[in-house]
């Protein structure tokens, strides 16, 4: 058999993909660096996850699955699992052959770690001139705070997320779901890919930063606006307040937004809350907010009448809306269906599940299919006899 490419252990089933080629190592835990790799695996790239021998602590997580942690699962799905022990002499000699062969290294060490490790950028590049290096840390490489660790809701929490998601005048409240964690993760992919669409053209790889911190401002955009000569202390919510938000409903609750006229008076029309159309007090979003306590009580009177569902189906597309639905009713949904945003995947340990697959389309490179996030050491033996072979 010819010298193996430890990069190509599993077969990636179905069409190419606009990185198909691409091999990438990825270092990193948790869910940015993870899923960000995982983004590039969706498109094609080839993706070795490297754990120490205590593995990801996302493997540690609360789950209900009793052989596998659901959040490991979700974030590093289309990945070959290997364990190495970088503060070993074996272990960093492992890493440095896969270097020699890789477009892309990724890990989320704090900057302080990777030169302890022998595996920064200036080593790893006199190596392999190029390779793509991306670091994702906390708070960025440079300034006061570089070192610190950094969490999803931690930087929620400093960059002033958590003050405007609570209620006006109340406690901060954070945003499930680790936001910033996977605006981070789409960060990375897309710097990525831009950094080997430049390689294309110089011949040479180059360093990458993502930051939770930039992941986190970035994501506020339009709230981080202070003119010359504006005073600081102004009003950055941006919430249209009153009309736009969640209401009940005779059962379950209904997210309604009607900031436009079109949508304002089809909102007045189903409801049958005609003449609050035609008055001149609530013509703008402006005044809708400035009138929210006139207007929501008898909004919630006439939603009284039918359920969310019901709500829904009667405002169609007149009117911007989604009856609160649980994220269990995703996986049936007629449009997540349509979309093929969800395969059935089979997992060595778990046996066969559905999930999340390929979030960008490609008309012409679709991807290949997914295939399950590896068990703990899955493909150690085989890729360090690969990359043994090759020397």
């Amino acid at each position: 058999m010819d010298n193996p490419s430890p990069f190509g252990l599993v077969r990636r089933e179905g069409p190419t993909g606009p990185l198909s080629g691409v091999k990438v190592l990825d270092l990193s835990a948790y869910i940015a660096g993870p899923y960000g790799c995982t983004l590039l695996a969706d498109q094609g790239a080839q993706v070795i996850k490297i754990e120490p021998p205590d593995g990801d602590n996302l493997r540690k997580y609360p789950s209900t699955l009793a052989v596998e942690s659901r959040a490991f699962m979700g974030v590093n799905r289309s990945k070959i699992g290997i364990v190495l022990d970088l503060k070993t002499a074996d272990g960093l000699a492992a890493l440095l052959r896969l270097v020699r062969e890789a477009d892309v290294l990724v890990h989320n060490f704090r900057p302080s770690v990777p030169k302890r490790l022998g595996i920064d950028f200036d080593r790893l590049t006199l190596i392999n001139p190029r390779l793509i290096y991306c670091a994702v840390t906390g708070y960025g490489e440079r300034g006061p705070m570089k070192d610190k660790a950094g969490y999803d809701q931690v930087l929620q929490t400093m960059t002033g997320m958590c003050t405007l998601q609570g209620k006006r005048g109340g406690a901060p409240e954070i945003t499930y779901g680790s936001v910033v964690d996977y605006y981070a993760a789409a960060l990375l992919a897309a710097g990525v890919s831009s950094a080997l669409y430049e390689r294309e053209r110089s011949g040479r790889g180059q360093f990458v930063g993502v930051s939770l911190l930039r992941s986190a401002l970035t994501m506020q955009s339009a709230r981080m606006i202070w003119a010359e000569g504006e005073s600081l202390d102004i009003g950055r919510d941006m919430r249209s307040g009153g009309v736009t938000g969640i209401h009940p409903a005779r059962e379950g609750y209904i997210y309604i937004s009607a900031n436009t006229p079109r949508f304002w008076k089809a909102l007045c029309e189903k409801t049958g809350l005609d003449a609050l159309a035609g008055n001149e007090r609530y013509d703008s979003v402006r005044k809708r907010a400035e009138h929210a306590n006139e207007i929501v009580p008898l909004l919630h009177e006439a939603l009284a009448a039918h359920t969310a569902m019901e709500w829904e189906a009667l405002f169609g597309d007149e009117v911007p809306c989604a009856a609160a639905r649980r994220i269990e009713d995703m996986f049936d949904h007629p449009q997540v269906l349509a979309e093929d945003i969800v395969a059935s995947i089979e997992h060595p340990a778990v046996g066969r599940y559905r999930g999340v697959t390929r979030p960008i389309a490609f008309g012409r490179t679709p991807g290949p299919a997914p295939f399950a996030a590896p068990v703990f050491d899955q493909h150690t033996d085989e890729v360090l006899a690969a990359t043994e072979t090759a020397e």
